[in-house]
């Protein structure tokens, strides 16, 4: 059995056999990506869970701008390694619109892009960051709210780890929860189920954690309207 847990790796599992049962968890929609044939008979050898993270990033938006409701210009760190970087960004733009704000995307795949994003959000009067769910990024959320902070933006990122590292407030599945599933998958596959048989699954919780030292520390004032939304708040 295989398990695989991005995009690339899981397209390249499937393109490697048709008969040794794979499991993955992946961020994109995997009937658009050809892994299924539907999310609720996947038919063929793979299943497994669907984040479908791109989805949720004009909610993001929309919470940073109840955070920032000063903030016109929003920069967008993505990865230009990740294939759902372009359409996610593209999926920001109505919703930026919206609001009336402009996005600045910031490309980073290696820690000198980091570096150099940062110079640019201080370059060009960047106001807040939302940060693009990525692997890379993920690698770094102890990194990335030291960096922020320096720089005292208001940030937004995809996983409760960067709320509990220092960052202001994430917003995102719960990913120890998919993760779980997702082991319970390859357990059943391990006991005789087939793949084929096991429908894809999709997050049914999302968690909104406010890091209120950190609001403190750049001065902000979390909203009631967030502060009675958020699962779980973070003093100290």
């Amino acid at each position: 059995m295989i398990y695989s847990s991005s995009i690339t790796a899981t397209l390249a599992a499937k393109a490697a056999t048709s008969t040794i049962p794979i499991v993955f968890d992946v961020g994109v929609d995997p009937v658009a990506f050809g892994l299924v044939t539907s999310l609720s008979r996947p038919g063929g050898n793979l299943t497994g869970v669907a984040f479908l993270l791109g989805e949720l990033w004009p909610k993001r938006l929309q919470f940073l701008h109840e955070l920032a409701p000063k903030a016109g210009t929003i920069g967008v760190l993505v990865n230009p390694a990740n294939s759902n970087s372009d359409p996610n960004t593209r999926n920001l733009e109505p919703a930026a619109n919206a609001l009336g704000l402009q996005l600045e995307v910031l490309p980073a795949s290696t820690e000198p892009d980091i570096e150099a994003a940062f110079a640019r959000i201080q370059r060009r009067r960047v106001d807040a960051l939302l940060v693009g769910d990525d692997r890379f990024f993920n690698s770094r959320s102890r990194q990335l709210p030291v960096m922020v902070a320096a720089h005292r933006v208001p940030t937004i990122y995809f996983a409760r780890e960067f709320a509990a590292s220092g960052g202001l407030i994430s917003y995102g599945p719960s990913f120890t929860a998919m993760a779980r599933i997702a082991g319970e998958y390859t357990g059943r596959i391990l006991k005789g189920a087939k793949p084929a048989d096991l429908p894809i699954e999709q997050p049914t919780k999302f968690e909104l954690v406010v890091n209120l030292e950190t609001a403190k520390a750049l001065g902000l004032t979390i909203p009631p309207s967030i502060l009675a939304r958020a699962d779980e708040v973070i003093e100290q």
